[in-house]
């Protein structure tokens, strides 16, 4: 089976589109659809529908695409494994981290490990939570870290660490280092992240658990993603809840104070995302074993 044939025709799949394929594989439009048809005359079936705005698997094509990812999997592993010299790490590692852990937690790590393999290149990138896992099942990353768990067929969650979410306050809030009542919570500027953001999806649980719920505290702003959120919060805008671990900097230099609501006590899960049944590389495998060393 020619492998070229297959990532391409996995490519379509992914991005479900011709142009946009051959343009994470770096190749012309007509290359890509030249080894689909040639992939389809070899197997005398029909692969995709190009009938529709968007190009779609057929039920033929969604089998061959399960057995076509092992494949490519196993494929980049055996090479991997051939390149590499005895002990050292090559290649790339892609990562990717919601913003909560990847301000402050994965960055320290990816930096430490790769100190210990010089010769391996780390990329990682941050957006919020369901982006991550989106781009891990469409394999553009081979690992994610993210602060909430969404349920996808095609991806696993394995727990990695804990993380205390907070409230910040500006450090001189009648509160910092103290707490407020749902009912004094109510009275202050609510900032919050946006949809899809895995801290806000926790203390939307957490509230309702309590009996409340976010729009009974009537938050007045929505900022996007943290960096905003902090921002907004040290020059006196309102409060917000955080993950402990991403202003873990700020707290320390006292431009923004950690506060908690009584009654409320958000703590989640930090999850590694990974492909279900895809051959991890021995970056990625190494990586996974380092960081939950590390954390313990």
């Amino acid at each position: 089976m020619d492998t070229r044939q297959l990532q391409a025709f996995c490519a379509v799949v992914e991005k479900k589109s011709f142009s946009q394929a051959a343009e994470k594989l770096g190749v012309t439009q007509p290359a890509v659809s030249l080894q689909v048809r040639a992939l389809e005359q070899r197997l005398g079936q029909t692969l995709l529908d190009r009938s529709g705005r968007r190009v779609e698997p057929t039920e033929a094509g969604k089998r061959l695409y399960r057995s076509a990812q092992r494949m490519l999997s196993l494929e980049q592993q055996l090479f991997e494994d051939v390149a590499e010299e005895e002990g050292g790490l090559h290649g790339t590692l892609s990562i990717g981290a919601s913003t909560g852990p990847g301000a402050h937690l994965v960055p320290l790590l990816l930096c430490e490990f790769q100190r210990a393999h010089p010769d391996l290149h780390v990329a990682l990138s941050i957006s919020d939570t369901q982006s991550v896992i989106d781009r891990v099942a469409e394999r553009d990353l081979e690992l994610g870290v993210v602060g909430a768990l969404r349920r996808h067929r095609s991806l696993e969650f394995q727990p990695l660490v804990r993380d205390e979410i907070v409230l910040a306050v500006p450090p001189s809030h009648r509160a910092a280092g103290g707490s407020l009542t749902v009912e004094e919570l109510q009275e202050e500027t609510l900032i919050v992240m946006q949809e899809g953001a895995g801290v806000r999806q926790v203390v939307e649980e957490e509230l309702r658990r309590a009996g409340l719920r976010l729009r009974g505290v009537e938050p007045k702003l929505e900022l996007g993603l943290q960096e905003s959120i902090k921002s907004a919060v040290g020059a006196g805008f309102g409060v917000s809840f955080i993950s402990r671990t991403a202003i873990e900097g700020e707290l320390a230099a006292g431009t923004l104070a950690a506060a908690r609501v009584e009654g409320v006590e958000p703590v989640r899960q930090i999850y590694l995302v990974r492909g279900r049944g895809r051959a991890a590389t021995r970056a990625a495998e190494e990586f996974v074993s380092f960081a939950k060393e590390r954390l313990g």
